[in-house]
């Protein structure tokens, strides 16, 4: 149950406190005073888009906040999301800048808007004047007998709609594989031939990286064993000339000889004799190099016979010959894929079969308790229109289906089919005793059909279990005994639920509970508006504006006492 909103710098509302109680909770207002604003903040609070436009002209934001009394179910999914509630009671914050941003706050934490659209179906019903429009399209109908027919339907629904999703899957698939079979087998020839090349040359990791530096190292044999003689004569002399030996041999020869008249030169003498060690080492190393050096035209011919052949082939399957490897891999897997088409289009052939044979199945046990609970529903609906001073009207809804030669199979025919079924659902309304039921767009005047709306909004709420039902002028169109009728009717459901009821309507806003006034004020350049929970005295006052548009017109409150004196007693009946 809604305990408190509080709205700051929202249309406008600069700043108000709208407390709500338990029972029917009315809201009234001249028009413009910004009661659909209530809507709107409440439908903040529930994750509705945020709208910039909403912010109140000259401020940097808009706030909202709720506190909102809770069960053990939901304060379980607020902790999952890191929120807190205290005390039964739960705080939903929505805040809007002028410029666009949104945040959401749920128990004290900062959250996707996402976290409260999720908890939305768990706290509120909303119903406004667009839901009647909403009536008229075909899968509106069809979910209100869905949604009345509860459980059962959903399951059987959400099983339908998975194996339709997969169906569509494998026929989108199937006409791939089929449908593409020219262009797969011109794909398969092309990787045959690349394969084929491949496998000829048989190249190997590396291969031509090394077989690069071999050709190198051949080409310019010469020149490095010329280089590398060079060097080994530089580092080790066969001749009686000066090298790097003899000079680090020297030089260490010198400081050993003065060991023993200064320890550090005895240190330094040790480092050269390293260094004398490792210029041994590389000198034998030069020369080794250098005797390895031969001149191979052979070799080198083979080298670069090869070179081109792996180069052939870089050109068209990868910049390297690791890159070539990996190509051939990928290009393999995909050849064997081509090459299984026929055998994946039977799997998904067979695949189809069986999966419309389980939509088939579905469909029908869908289709039959959609029937049973259109039955109901209508049943239902009907009794309550004769609660909205529509007494000899009668509601039907008829379950059709359309043939179609591809559609599924059911009751040894095939019919077209969707993601919802094969049924198209209909409501058809007879206003009067011997009139023939016509659809809803055809048959119903506006006050007709805001009552048709309250009634299937009323049935359907006995299956939707939520805590607080909120409507937003779906009165509209409608007046005299029927608008009496329409508030006897939301204060019954009142006294299952909180009912939040947004009216424009007298008759209906005497059966209130709680009756919040929207008042405005103006100084001439900006308006604003306040929320006012009325006394006796004030309710009396409100109704006779809004029956005659006079608040101190005697007879207009008269008129107002008399209304509200007819409401109570019909709520003391409990009728």
């Amino acid at each position: 149950m809604i305990e408190e909103i509080r709205i700051s710098s929202l249309g406008v509302i600069d700043e108000s406190v709208l407390e709500l109680g338990p029972g029917l909770n009315v809201v009234t207002g001249e028009t413009g005073a910004g009661k659909t604003m209530l809507v709107t903040a409440l439908g903040l609070l529930l994750g509705d888009r945020a709208d910039a436009g909403a912010v109140r002209s000259g401020a940097k934001g808009a706030r909202v906040e709720g506190i909102v009394a809770v069960d053990d179910a939901v304060a379980a999914q607020v902790d999952e999301f890191g929120g807190e509630v205290e005390d039964g009671s739960l705080v939903l914050a929505r805040q809007l800048s002028a410029e666009g941003r949104s945040r959401a706050f749920l128990g004290g934490a900062s959250v996707p808007v996402s976290a409260l659209q999720s908890l939305a179906g768990l706290l509120v019903a909303v119903h406004g004047q667009s839901d009647q429009h909403r009536l008229l399209r075909a899968e509106a109908q069809r979910d209100a007998v869905d949604g009345y027919a509860g459980a059962t339907v959903a399951t059987l629904r959400q099983e339908y709609s998975a194996a339709h999703a997969l169906l569509k899957d494998v026929e989108v698939e199937l006409a791939e594989v089929v449908g593409a079979a020219r262009e797969r087998a011109r794909e398969a020839d092309v990787l045959r031939l690349g394969l084929a090349e491949i496998e000829t040359v048989t190249p190997q990791p590396g291969e031509d990286v090394a077989l690069a530096q071999e050709e190198a190292r051949l080409g310019f044999a010469d020149t490095l064993r010329a280089a590398a003689e060079l060097a080994r004569e530089a580092l080790s002399s066969d001749a009686d000339l000066p090298d790097a030996l003899g000079t680090v041999g020297a030089a260490r020869r010198a400081l050993e000889s003065v060991r023993d008249h200064d320890a550090e030169a005895g240190r330094l003498a040790d480092r050269i004799g390293e260094i004398n060690y490792l210029l041994s080492d590389v000198a034998a190393d030069v020369a080794s190099y250098a005797t390895g050096l031969e001149t191979d035209p052979a070799r080198l011919a083979v080298v670069s016979e090869r070179r081109a052949a792996l180069t052939t082939l870089t050109r068209k399957y990868g910049e390297t010959i690791d890159e070539v490897l990996a190509w051939a891999q990928d290009s393999a897997a995909r050849l064997l894929e081509l090459d299984n088409s026929e055998g994946r289009a039977d799997q998904l052939r067979e695949q189809r079969v069986q999966l419309r044979a389980d939509l088939s199945g579905l469909a029908a046990r869908l289709s039959k308790a959609r029937h049973e609970a259109a039955r109901e529903l209508a049943e239902a609906v009907t009794a309550e229109l004769g609660a909205l001073a529509m007494p000899h009207a009668r509601i039907e809804i008829r379950i059709g289906r359309t043939p179609d030669p591809d559609g599924l199979e059911v009751d040894g025919e095939t019919w077209r089919f969707t993601g919802s079924g094969i049924d198209q659902v209909e409501l058809l309304l007879a206003a009067n005793t011997g009139s023939e039921p016509r659809p809803l767009h055809k048959g119903a005047s506006g006050g007709e059909l805001s009552r048709v709306m309250l009634a299937i909004e009323v049935v359907l709420a006995g299956t939707t279990p939520v805590p607080t039902f909120v409507f937003d002028e779906v009165d509209a169109g409608v007046g005299g005994k029927a608008a009496v009728e329409i508030g006897r009717r939301l204060a019954a459901l009142a006294r299952s639920a909180q009912v939040l009821v947004v009216t424009h309507l007298p008759q209906v806003a005497a059966f209130a509970d709680r009756h919040v006034v929207v008042a405005k004020s103006s100084d001439g350049t900006v308006t604003t508006s306040g929320l006012e929970v009325l006394d006796d005295e004030g309710r009396v006052r409100e109704l006779s504006r809004m029956l005659a548009g006079l608040e101190a017109s005697e007879t207009a409150m008269a008129h107002a006492q008399e209304l509200l004196d007819v409401a109570q007693q019909a709520r003391s009946q409990g009728t």
